[in-house]
């Protein structure tokens, strides 16, 4: 993977952060080639595992990159294919400055420092594929790909933020632009920053904005559609060694069967299965190579990969990650870098962008309710169902009371009425002293900013908006590009293409939910390309079966139940929970409460390998 880090200060005289350290973290885990340009007022680095160049000295800039930044803008594409990147960017920063932003394109990360008048420019793309962070006060900024990039810089300690460990407990990440640390931030996906004078300001230079009146005939939109996302992955894919993520799901079924045919040889693909009931989904995996020809490669994880991977996991997170799926994606990144892949595509964003998590269907289905006229609902349906003695004990009868009571939840609360945090109860889980310094309605005003702040009026846009943030941006992404990090191969994401993005945008609300049916227009649009099985598979999703493992496998539970037993010492979680949350997992659905278990232990690994900070 690759990353960049920085600082500049306002005296050349202060003591300067150690740009070394901070360079060296971001390529502890895949030995990444590192390029430093250090100067009186500031120092830039860059890490890659390709070839760069990365950074520059382009009098007066210092200008250095992450992934692969494009432009929208033609004669600074044209430069870019004579001159390279580093000369578009310096030229399109002297023209544009501060707007330079809106004139890029592609999955990256930017910084360029002004050193006539001690300035800094940064930037990520629009889902944040490639992040940023920062800290800064009056007299200097420092920033860098990772948060223990920050940490490296030796400037200063830092203090864990509680209202982050609160959010991390219920959504299982951290969601920017807060981090875990007090006095860091994240860029949000399509913002960028300026540092000048001492002053940071951020703003967001794009914002996804819908159209829900578009109408075109079908065959139009099939053929652009197809159009944009073969041209995603062509461009994506244009390295040596490139091979595709296979689970068997439309996204990287279609990416699959694409590169096949972009690259005019079979697809290397790589798929992970697990011997576990209602896990294993190699069945389509091996459905869509036969369909596409694809050489493909498959792993099967054991219980005695995931023991020997958590510890790894927990430590090459920047910060406390709960998304157990980064077990098998690390596995299936490591088997492709094994066969000698350098370059991983994902299929990450197609639910997100076409409508294809079971969430909408089931928040459509509620909706519903909505439409029953209000006199219907508040002096009939309501007072029967909810003061009716007796009805708990008729089937049919307390799941319509179920359903109303859940329809009646406000979005985007509904979609949180079976968080584990919740279900559980926050006075029952965390301590009182903890529960003191967070403000527990936070998540809820963090998803009502983003689902409400959506420029949509469609209940599926609002909600694709929300999972463009905390599904991809906070979530899969970094699952993704982390882990394929610690297995020391790159990552691209051809379905977050700007064309293939700007498309979904465009295309209207119920092509993406067709009453209850998910991803309508893209699976009509790719009937024919993808084998039929495929395309009519129910959703499953790539987890893990770590809670069923942990129940039989003995080096987990060590691994598990120690790391509960070291949290509950920490004055975060209460003692007694860790303790009933095992007990719980063993009698209990092992899936359901395996999570939960999942999620404190890896906050316990996460704080073991990051002695050097405090709770704050």
């Amino acid at each position: 993977m690759a990353g960049i880090c920085g600082w500049l200060k306002r005296q050349a005289d202060a003591a300067r952060p150690d740009l070394e350290a901070m360079a060296q973290a971001l390529a502890r885990f895949d030995g990444a080639k590192i390029e430093l340009s250090v100067k009186p007022w500031c120092g830039i680095a860059a890490a890659d595992l390709g070839s760069g160049p990365f950074l520059s000295d382009c009098a007066p800039y210092l200008i250095a990159f992450s992934g692969a930044p494009n432009f929208n803008d033609r004669e600074l594409q044209d430069l870019m294919r004579q001159k390279g990147r580093i000369a578009a960017l310096a030229e399109g920063y002297r023209r544009f400055r501060d707007d330079l932003a809106s004139r890029l394109s592609g999955q990256y990360s930017v910084a360029i420092i002004h050193q006539n008048d001690q300035s800094l420019f940064l930037a990520v793309d629009r889902f944040a594929t490639h992040p940023l962070s920062y800290r800064s006060d009056a007299d200097e900024i420092q920033f860098a790909s990772n948060l223990d990039a920050l940490l490296g810089s030796g400037s200063r300690n830092f203090e864990l933020d509680s209202q982050s460990i609160f959010h991390y407990i219920y959504f299982h990440v951290v969601p920017g632009p807060e981090t875990i640390y007090q006095d860091m931030r994240r860029l949000l996906a399509g913002e960028c920053l300026t540092f000048r004078d001492g002053k940071c300001t951020s703003r967001m230079y794009w914002r996804p904005e819908f159209v829900e009146d578009r109408n075109a005939p079908f065959s139009q939109l099939k053929q652009e559609f197809i159009s944009v996302l073969r041209n995603a992955v062509k461009t994506a894919s244009e390295a040596p060694n490139c091979g595709c993520f296979l689970s068997g799901g439309t996204d990287s079924s279609s990416i699959a069967g694409l590169l096949g045919e972009v690259s005019g040889q079979p697809a290397r693909t790589f798929s992970i299965g697990f011997e576990a009931d209602g896990y294993d989904e190699m069945k389509y995996a091996r459905i869509a190579a036969k369909h596409f020809k694809t050489d493909h490669h498959e792993y099967y994880v054991t219980p005695a990969d995931v023991a020997e991977a958590i510890p790894k996991i927990a430590q090459v997170y920047d910060q406390p990650f709960g998304n157990s799926s980064a077990v098998p994606t690390y596995f299936c990144a490591r088997f492709a870098q094994q066969d000698g892949i350098e370059l991983l595509l994902g299929g990450d964003g197609g639910d997100e962008l076409y409508g294809g998590n079971e969430r909408y269907a089931k928040q459509y289905v509620f909706g519903r309710y909505e439409r029953v006229p209000a006199f219907l609902r508040e002096s009939i349906i309501e007072p029967t169902l909810m003061g009716l003695w007796g009805i708990d004990k008729v089937m049919p009868l307390r799941k319509a009371k179920s359903y109303v009571q859940q329809a009646k939840v406000p979005m985007p609360a509904r979609m949180e009425t079976y968080n584990l945090l919740d279900r559980f109860g926050v006075a029952q889980v965390l301590s009182p002293d903890f529960i003191r310094n967070v403000d527990t309605d936070g998540p809820l005003r963090h998803l009502s900013a983003v689902y409400n702040g959506a420029n949509a009026s469609s209940l599926i846009n609002r909600m694709l908006a929300l999972d463009f943030k905390l599904t991809l941006t906070d979530n899969d992404l970094p699952k993704v590009s982390r882990m394929c990090e610690l297995a020391q191969v790159n990552v691209a994401y051809p379905m977050l293409d700007d064309a293939v993005l700007d498309f979904s945008l465009r295309l209207a609300p119920g092509l993406k939910l067709k009453g209850t049916k998910l991803r309508y227009f893209f699976k009509e649009a790719l009937r024919g390309l993808l084998p039929d099985a495929i395309i009519n598979k129910s959703k499953h999703g790539f987890g893990l079966p770590f809670g069923p493992w942990l129940r039989v496998y003995p080096p987990l539970q060590e691994i598990a139940y120690g790391s509960l037993e070291q949290l509950g010492d920490r004055g975060i979680i209460r003692k007694k929970f860790t303790r009933d949350l095992i007990s719980i997992h063993r009698a209990g659905h092992a899936s359901y409460y395996g999570t939960m278990v999942w999620v404190l232990m890896m906050l316990e690994l996460w704080l073991t390998h990051h002695p050097q900070v405090s709770k704050g």
